[in-house]
């Protein structure tokens, strides 16, 4: 197994997988290939602002900017990279070299990796997408990284999601005074206006409580609509923490907490 990749300089390089690993910082990389650009398409490449590097990551569909807000709200991730490289492999079965290029990049604050594509759905990708991924998972494995195919949210889960992005940006927190307020007023959970309002005028308020949801010091269950009534409570590990949000993930269904 070996990896092709763009340096800093623009040069391509190639080297033996477990080198790179120990010496190549993927979440610096440029994509090593170009996403598609495909005719009749409503949604082609673009660019996510990712509030974790302060940086723009490359994405190719809804399905992978999706799984980077995901990745971008995770406290133990650092960085982030858009196809940053391509694993080549020749096959046992027939002897063929093979490539594949994983969507997603994340570093993790220990210092492992995630490889990660975002598939539309189970069978996104067919066979050859599911043969590249087995190779890739037990090549991750062998150095103590993870390779997954990232189940899609729910429409609901995925929505609720893209609106607490909008408040992703450091400028949403609000005062040290304020953000203390609204963790006392969410101590118990309540529903989100209601404990909005009990802090003060609700166009300041609001933002910071959605920046707070984002970032993980509140939590609400984003597999249910996110109204005026959603039930909102403060983090049980902003709490023991200090206010650090623990790892929040959200399966196909939005129905999975681990807060």
């Amino acid at each position: 197994m070996e990896v092709a990749f763009s340096s800093l300089a623009g040069q391509v390089t190639q080297l033996p997988w477990e080198q790179a690993v120990a010496s190549v910082q993927f979440e610096e990389l440029a994509p090593v290939s170009a996403f598609p650009v495909v005719p009749g398409r409503r949604w082609g490449p673009g660019w996510w602002w990712s509030a974790t590097t302060g940086r723009h990551v490359v994405h190719g569909s809804t399905a992978m900017r999706t799984q980077l807000m995901l990745l971008d709200r995770d406290p133990d991730v650092i960085g982030l990279a858009g196809r940053p490289v391509r694993f080549v492999w020749r096959d046992e079965a027939d002897g063929r070299v093979r490539s594949w290029v994983p969507q997603l990049f994340a570093r993790y604050a220990d210092g492992t990796g995630l490889f990660a594509d975002c598939p539309s759905g189970p069978a996104a990708g067919g066979v050859r997408a599911q043969r590249a991924g087995a190779v890739l998972e037990a090549a991750c494995a062998r150095v103590g990284w993870v390779y997954r195919r990232l189940d899609p949210l729910s429409v609901l889960a995925a929505a609720n999601l893209r609106w607490l992005a909008g408040y992703r940006h450091p400028r949403y927190r609000g005062p040290c005074g304020l953000r203390a307020a609204v963790a006392e007023a969410f101590a118990v959970p309540r529903p989100l206006f209601k404990g909005a309002v009990s802090v003060g005028e609700p166009l300041q308020v609001l933002p910071v409580v959605y920046h707070a949801l984002w970032s993980g010091q509140l939590v609400a269950d984003l597999g249910e609509p996110l109204h005026a009534r959603a039930l909102v409570g403060v983090s049980a590990a902003g709490v023991r923490d200090g206010g650090r949000a623990a790892e929040v993930e959200v399966d196909g269904s939005g129905k999975r907490w681990t807060r």
